[in-house]
């Protein structure tokens, strides 16, 4: 998904780095933590889409895309297995979607790939539907980037009408996390909207010394590592 879609909390920008080799071993040691406890009681609802998170985490810095697509599996059979237990389970639909994002950047470019972008599109709306505001508006964010990365119809979903109203109802749910912010700037500069790329660095200016304090820990280290070079990157577009 990282390559496809841009669906990820945390991207690759570091790939090859001492640093991102830190982060790859982190998230391999919480798949195989997850992974354990998942096994030892897989009726266990919040151990499923947790060691479902843990796959797509570590599928994400992945080394290779055979390495992707088997991680990525591991999570959507988790999901898979929720689902049948638990229909309206939103972390068990959104990890669905989130992994099956993985395997298609895996897979692509193919028409498995492809086909696979309808399922994630539909898992997403129905995690919206069950919880919006789940892991920061994930559903609404997700389904934004999925719409301003896909190819438009008739080839694919995407939609510049669908991503702006996604991307902005992941802001108006977690205005507080720099990653739904950073999407939104992130369109409009790649629509020439400079102005209102403008108005969302401001904004991004104002929430980012709180949000240093509030998202902490080894846990968001990728995601801080990813938020800052994005934000460097917008700041040399937009600021002469």
């Amino acid at each position: 998904m990282v390559a496809l879609f841009l669906l990820s909390a945390a991207s690759t920008v570091l790939a090859g780095s001492q640093t991102n080799v830190i982060f790859a071993g982190r998230a391999g040691t919480k798949f195989n933590q997850t992974q354990i406890r998942f096994e030892s009681d897989t009726n266990n609802a919040t151990a499923a889409w947790q060691f479902a998170r843990a796959c797509y985490d570590w599928a994400d810095v992945a080394t290779n895309d055979t390495e992707r697509a088997a991680i990525a599996r591991q999570g959507i059979a988790a999901c898979r297995a929720l689902l049948a237990r638990q229909s309206n389970s939103a972390p068990g639909h959104y990890y669905l979607a989130m992994n099956f994002g993985q395997l298609a950047a895996a897979e692509a470019p193919s028409l498995a790939a492809y086909r696979l972008v309808q399922q994630i599109e539909g898992e997403f709306k129905t995690a919206a539907a069950l919880d919006a505001a789940f892991d920061y508006g994930g559903p609404a964010r997700g389904l934004g980037l999925l719409y301003r990365n896909a190819p438009d119809r008739p080839i694919s979903v995407g939609s510049r009408r669908k991503a702006r109203d996604w991307l902005e109802r992941a802001v108006q749910l977690a205005p507080e996390d720099p990653e739904n912010r950073l999407n939104l700037l992130e369109a409009h500069l790649g629509w020439r909207e400079r102005a209102q790329a403008r108005q969302d660095l401001k904004v991004l200016d104002a929430l980012w010394p709180k949000a240093q304090t509030n998202f902490t820990g080894v846990d968001w280290e990728p995601s801080w590592a990813d938020w800052t070079a994005r934000k460097l990157a917008a700041e040399k577009m937009l600021i002469p």
